[in-house]
Protein backbone atom coordinates (compact mmCIF):
# COMPACT_ATOMS: atom_id res chain seq x y z
CA UNK A 1 0.00 0.00 0.00
CA UNK A 2 2.69 2.46 1.04
CA UNK A 3 5.41 1.97 -1.53
CA UNK A 4 7.86 4.46 -2.85
CA UNK A 5 7.77 4.63 -6.61
CA UNK A 6 11.20 5.17 -8.13
CA UNK A 7 11.88 5.69 -11.79
CA UNK A 8 14.97 4.07 -13.29
CA UNK A 9 16.66 4.97 -16.52
CA UNK A 10 17.58 2.47 -19.19
CA UNK A 11 21.20 2.71 -18.13
CA UNK A 12 20.37 1.94 -14.50
CA UNK A 13 18.19 -1.02 -15.52
CA UNK A 14 20.98 -2.34 -17.72
CA UNK A 15 23.53 -1.97 -14.92
CA UNK A 16 21.21 -3.79 -12.52
CA UNK A 17 20.73 -6.60 -15.03
CA UNK A 18 24.48 -6.96 -15.52
CA UNK A 19 24.97 -7.05 -11.75
CA UNK A 20 22.39 -9.81 -11.42
CA UNK A 21 24.02 -11.78 -14.25
CA UNK A 22 27.42 -11.40 -12.57
CA UNK A 23 26.21 -12.77 -9.23
CA UNK A 24 24.24 -15.55 -10.93
CA UNK A 25 27.37 -16.46 -12.95
CA UNK A 26 29.43 -16.72 -9.75
CA UNK A 27 26.75 -18.99 -8.29
CA UNK A 28 26.70 -21.07 -11.48
CA UNK A 29 30.49 -21.53 -11.40
CA UNK A 30 30.52 -22.55 -7.74
CA UNK A 31 27.43 -24.74 -8.04
CA UNK A 32 29.32 -27.73 -9.46
CA UNK A 33 31.73 -27.73 -6.51
CA UNK A 34 32.09 -25.59 -3.39
CA UNK A 35 35.81 -25.19 -4.04
CA UNK A 36 36.34 -23.14 -7.21
CA UNK A 37 39.96 -24.30 -7.53
CA UNK A 38 38.91 -27.95 -7.38
CA UNK A 39 36.26 -27.35 -10.05
CA UNK A 40 38.89 -25.77 -12.29
CA UNK A 41 41.36 -28.61 -11.71
CA UNK A 42 38.65 -31.15 -12.52
CA UNK A 43 37.96 -29.47 -15.85
CA UNK A 44 41.69 -29.24 -16.62
CA UNK A 45 42.09 -32.95 -15.90
CA UNK A 46 39.18 -33.75 -18.23
CA UNK A 47 40.87 -31.76 -20.99
CA UNK A 48 44.25 -33.45 -20.43
CA UNK A 49 42.66 -36.92 -20.39
CA UNK A 50 40.86 -36.16 -23.68
CA UNK A 51 44.07 -34.90 -25.29
CA UNK A 52 46.14 -37.87 -24.15
CA UNK A 53 43.46 -40.38 -25.17
CA UNK A 54 43.30 -38.97 -28.70
CA UNK A 55 47.09 -38.74 -28.88
CA UNK A 56 47.40 -42.45 -28.05
CA UNK A 57 44.59 -43.36 -30.43
CA UNK A 58 46.15 -41.42 -33.33
CA UNK A 59 49.54 -42.98 -32.62
CA UNK A 60 48.25 -46.56 -32.33
CA UNK A 61 46.05 -46.33 -35.44
CA UNK A 62 48.78 -44.60 -37.44
CA UNK A 63 46.65 -41.53 -38.18
CA UNK A 64 49.28 -38.92 -37.41
CA UNK A 65 50.00 -38.53 -41.11
CA UNK A 66 46.41 -37.31 -41.63
CA UNK A 67 47.00 -34.32 -39.36
CA UNK A 68 48.09 -30.91 -40.58
CA UNK A 69 51.80 -30.16 -40.73
CA UNK A 70 52.81 -28.57 -37.46
CA UNK A 71 52.59 -29.33 -33.75
CA UNK A 72 50.61 -32.57 -33.50
CA UNK A 73 49.48 -32.01 -29.90
CA UNK A 74 48.32 -28.50 -30.79
CA UNK A 75 46.33 -30.03 -33.64
CA UNK A 76 44.60 -32.34 -31.17
CA UNK A 77 44.05 -29.59 -28.61
CA UNK A 78 42.53 -27.26 -31.22
CA UNK A 79 39.74 -29.80 -31.69
CA UNK A 80 39.39 -30.81 -28.03
CA UNK A 81 39.17 -27.23 -26.76
CA UNK A 82 36.36 -26.27 -29.13
CA UNK A 83 34.54 -29.57 -28.60
CA UNK A 84 34.58 -29.21 -24.81
CA UNK A 85 33.63 -25.52 -24.95
CA UNK A 86 30.64 -26.32 -27.18
CA UNK A 87 29.52 -29.35 -25.18
CA UNK A 88 29.94 -27.73 -21.76
CA UNK A 89 28.02 -24.62 -22.86
CA UNK A 90 25.19 -26.76 -24.25
CA UNK A 91 24.97 -28.86 -21.08
CA UNK A 92 25.17 -25.83 -18.79
CA UNK A 93 22.42 -23.91 -20.59
CA UNK A 94 20.17 -26.95 -21.07
CA UNK A 95 20.53 -27.71 -17.35
CA UNK A 96 20.08 -24.14 -16.09
CA UNK A 97 17.24 -22.90 -13.91
CA UNK A 98 13.88 -23.34 -15.62
CA UNK A 99 10.61 -21.41 -15.18
CA UNK A 100 9.48 -23.71 -12.34
CA UNK A 101 12.73 -23.50 -10.41
CA UNK A 102 12.66 -22.21 -6.85
CA UNK A 103 15.09 -19.46 -7.85
CA UNK A 104 12.42 -17.95 -10.10
CA UNK A 105 10.32 -17.11 -7.03
CA UNK A 106 12.71 -14.25 -6.31
CA UNK A 107 11.49 -11.16 -8.15
CA UNK A 108 14.71 -9.95 -9.84
CA UNK A 109 15.54 -13.44 -11.10
CA UNK A 110 14.33 -14.65 -14.48
CA UNK A 111 15.25 -17.32 -16.99
CA UNK A 112 17.23 -14.90 -19.18
CA UNK A 113 19.57 -14.25 -16.25
CA UNK A 114 19.81 -17.99 -15.56
CA UNK A 115 20.69 -18.74 -19.20
CA UNK A 116 23.27 -15.94 -19.34
CA UNK A 117 24.85 -17.05 -16.06
CA UNK A 118 25.11 -20.68 -17.15
CA UNK A 119 26.61 -19.70 -20.51
CA UNK A 120 29.14 -17.25 -19.06
CA UNK A 121 30.05 -19.61 -16.23
CA UNK A 122 30.90 -22.42 -18.65
CA UNK A 123 32.89 -20.02 -20.87
CA UNK A 124 34.87 -18.75 -17.87
CA UNK A 125 35.85 -22.26 -16.79
CA UNK A 126 36.81 -23.30 -20.31
CA UNK A 127 38.90 -20.20 -21.01
CA UNK A 128 40.69 -20.59 -17.69
CA UNK A 129 41.36 -24.28 -18.36
CA UNK A 130 42.56 -23.56 -21.90
CA UNK A 131 44.93 -20.87 -20.65
CA UNK A 132 46.42 -23.11 -17.97
CA UNK A 133 46.89 -26.09 -20.31
CA UNK A 134 48.49 -23.99 -23.07
CA UNK A 135 50.73 -22.18 -20.57
CA UNK A 136 52.02 -25.43 -19.07
CA UNK A 137 52.54 -26.94 -22.52
CA UNK A 138 54.34 -23.79 -23.71
CA UNK A 139 56.64 -23.63 -20.68
CA UNK A 140 57.30 -27.32 -20.00
CA UNK A 141 57.34 -28.86 -23.49
CA UNK A 142 57.53 -26.67 -26.58
CA UNK A 143 56.64 -23.07 -27.47
CA UNK A 144 53.06 -22.70 -28.66
CA UNK A 145 52.82 -20.78 -31.93
CA UNK A 146 49.35 -19.87 -33.23
CA UNK A 147 49.33 -18.35 -36.71
CA UNK A 148 46.39 -15.97 -36.12
CA UNK A 149 45.45 -16.09 -32.42
CA UNK A 150 42.63 -13.54 -32.46
CA UNK A 151 40.55 -15.20 -35.25
CA UNK A 152 41.31 -18.59 -33.65
CA UNK A 153 39.83 -17.28 -30.39
CA UNK A 154 36.87 -16.05 -32.41
CA UNK A 155 36.22 -19.62 -33.60
CA UNK A 156 36.30 -20.77 -29.97
CA UNK A 157 33.66 -18.16 -29.15
CA UNK A 158 31.56 -19.31 -32.11
CA UNK A 159 31.76 -22.89 -30.82
CA UNK A 160 30.64 -21.62 -27.40
CA UNK A 161 27.85 -19.49 -28.89
CA UNK A 162 26.50 -22.38 -30.96
CA UNK A 163 26.44 -24.55 -27.83
CA UNK A 164 24.52 -21.82 -25.99
CA UNK A 165 22.02 -21.52 -28.85
CA UNK A 166 21.34 -25.26 -29.07
CA UNK A 167 21.18 -25.49 -25.27
CA UNK A 168 18.55 -22.72 -25.21
CA UNK A 169 16.34 -24.67 -27.62
CA UNK A 170 16.70 -27.79 -25.46
CA UNK A 171 15.97 -25.78 -22.30
CA UNK A 172 12.76 -24.40 -23.80
CA UNK A 173 11.58 -27.88 -24.76
CA UNK A 174 12.69 -29.67 -21.57
CA UNK A 175 9.65 -28.88 -19.37
CA UNK A 176 7.36 -30.44 -21.98
CA UNK A 177 9.34 -33.70 -22.34
CA UNK A 178 12.19 -33.84 -19.80
CA UNK A 179 13.13 -37.48 -20.34
CA UNK A 180 13.19 -37.20 -24.12
CA UNK A 181 15.19 -33.94 -24.09
CA UNK A 182 17.67 -35.55 -21.68
CA UNK A 183 18.18 -38.37 -24.18
CA UNK A 184 18.54 -35.90 -27.08
CA UNK A 185 21.16 -33.92 -25.15
CA UNK A 186 23.17 -37.05 -24.38
CA UNK A 187 22.93 -38.41 -27.93
CA UNK A 188 23.97 -35.09 -29.46
CA UNK A 189 26.94 -34.75 -27.13
CA UNK A 190 28.09 -38.32 -27.84
CA UNK A 191 27.55 -37.96 -31.59
CA UNK A 192 29.78 -34.90 -31.61
CA UNK A 193 32.70 -37.09 -30.56
CA UNK A 194 32.76 -38.04 -34.26
CA UNK A 195 30.53 -35.47 -36.00
CA UNK A 196 32.52 -32.47 -34.70
CA UNK A 197 35.40 -33.35 -37.01
CA UNK A 198 38.05 -32.93 -34.35
CA UNK A 199 39.76 -36.13 -35.50
CA UNK A 200 40.20 -35.19 -39.16
CA UNK A 201 40.46 -32.29 -41.60
CA UNK A 202 37.56 -31.25 -43.82
CA UNK A 203 39.94 -30.81 -46.78
CA UNK A 204 40.90 -34.50 -46.66
CA UNK A 205 37.34 -35.83 -46.75
CA UNK A 206 35.72 -36.93 -50.01
CA UNK A 207 32.57 -35.06 -50.98
CA UNK A 208 30.18 -37.86 -50.02
CA UNK A 209 31.72 -38.12 -46.55
CA UNK A 210 31.92 -34.38 -46.04
CA UNK A 211 28.18 -33.99 -46.60
CA UNK A 212 27.64 -36.10 -43.48
CA UNK A 213 29.25 -33.40 -41.31
CA UNK A 214 28.32 -30.15 -43.05
CA UNK A 215 25.17 -29.74 -40.94
CA UNK A 216 27.18 -29.48 -37.74
CA UNK A 217 28.17 -25.90 -36.73
CA UNK A 218 30.96 -27.30 -34.54
CA UNK A 219 32.47 -29.04 -37.57
CA UNK A 220 32.81 -25.69 -39.34
CA UNK A 221 34.15 -23.92 -36.23
CA UNK A 222 36.86 -26.53 -35.57
CA UNK A 223 38.00 -26.64 -39.20
CA UNK A 224 38.14 -22.85 -39.41
CA UNK A 225 40.01 -22.69 -36.09
CA UNK A 226 42.68 -25.01 -37.48
CA UNK A 227 42.99 -22.74 -40.50
CA UNK A 228 43.76 -19.83 -38.18
CA UNK A 229 45.97 -21.91 -35.88
CA UNK A 230 48.27 -23.44 -38.51
CA UNK A 231 50.10 -21.67 -41.31
CA UNK A 232 50.04 -24.81 -43.49
CA UNK A 233 46.28 -25.37 -43.49
CA UNK A 234 43.70 -23.41 -45.48
CA UNK A 235 40.12 -24.68 -45.09
CA UNK A 236 38.27 -24.80 -48.42
CA UNK A 237 34.95 -26.44 -47.55
CA UNK A 238 33.91 -24.77 -44.29
CA UNK A 239 32.96 -21.26 -43.25
CA UNK A 240 32.45 -19.40 -40.01
CA UNK A 241 29.32 -17.62 -41.28
CA UNK A 242 27.21 -20.81 -41.29
CA UNK A 243 27.60 -21.63 -37.56
CA UNK A 244 27.22 -17.95 -36.67
CA UNK A 245 23.98 -17.45 -38.62
CA UNK A 246 22.59 -20.83 -37.54
CA UNK A 247 23.37 -20.05 -33.90
CA UNK A 248 21.58 -16.69 -34.06
CA UNK A 249 18.51 -18.37 -35.60
CA UNK A 250 18.50 -21.18 -33.02
CA UNK A 251 18.97 -18.70 -30.18
CA UNK A 252 15.96 -16.68 -31.33
CA UNK A 253 13.88 -19.86 -31.64
CA UNK A 254 15.03 -21.00 -28.21
CA UNK A 255 14.22 -17.65 -26.56
CA UNK A 256 10.77 -17.57 -28.18
CA UNK A 257 10.17 -21.15 -27.05
CA UNK A 258 11.37 -20.32 -23.56
CA UNK A 259 9.02 -17.32 -23.41
CA UNK A 260 6.09 -19.51 -24.46
CA UNK A 261 7.06 -22.20 -21.94
CA UNK A 262 7.41 -19.64 -19.14
CA UNK A 263 3.90 -18.32 -19.81
CA UNK A 264 2.44 -21.83 -19.63
CA UNK A 265 4.68 -23.25 -16.92
CA UNK A 266 3.03 -25.12 -14.08
CA UNK A 267 4.59 -25.80 -10.70
CA UNK A 268 3.33 -29.37 -10.99
CA UNK A 269 5.95 -29.96 -13.72
CA UNK A 270 8.66 -29.84 -11.09
CA UNK A 271 6.75 -31.80 -8.43
CA UNK A 272 8.61 -34.99 -9.22
CA UNK A 273 12.06 -33.34 -9.18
Amino acid sequence: MFQRQTSTSGLQSGARLLDLIYHATVRSVRKSHGNAIFALLTNIMQTIIFVMAFYVMFSVLGLRGAAVRGDFLLYIMSGIFLFMTHTKALSAVAGSEGPTSAMMKHAPMNTLIAISAAALGSLYIQLLSLSVVLFVYHVAFTPVVIYEPIPAMGMLLIAWFSGVAIGTVLLAAKPWAPAFIGIVTTVYSRANMIASGKMFLANTLPANRRSMFDWNPLFHAIDQARGYTFLNYNPHYTTYTYPLILSVVLLMIGLMGEFYTRKHASLSWSAGK
